[in-house]
């Protein structure tokens, strides 16, 4: 069953939102009802882990002195670059 909502907004705000459904192609109802619903699922439902990743997880141990965010751009510098 839909409902109506009135929402208070800034214009700015509404003008921006109906410029992005416009670009998307969907009405600015149907992306407010898409981001509540994303915004409002349970977390259980969203994340569902396999048995193997499960049991996978925590395996690996790292010293801690290890710089995992610069060493992953060194990685992708190396690659693309």
């Amino acid at each position: 069953m839909e409902t109506k909502l009135t929402l208070r907004l800034k214009k700015k705000v509404i003008d921006q939102a109906k410029r992005y459904a416009n670009d998307h192609e969907t009405s600015l109802s149907k992306l407010i009802e898409n981001y509540l619903e994303a915004v409002t699922k349970d977390a259980e439902e969203d994340i569902r882990i396999s048995p193997l990743v499960k049991s996978l997880s925590g395996i690996i141990q790292l010293p801690g002195n290890v710089k995992l965010k610069e060493r992953y751009h060194k990685h992708l510098s190396e690659k693309y670059l």
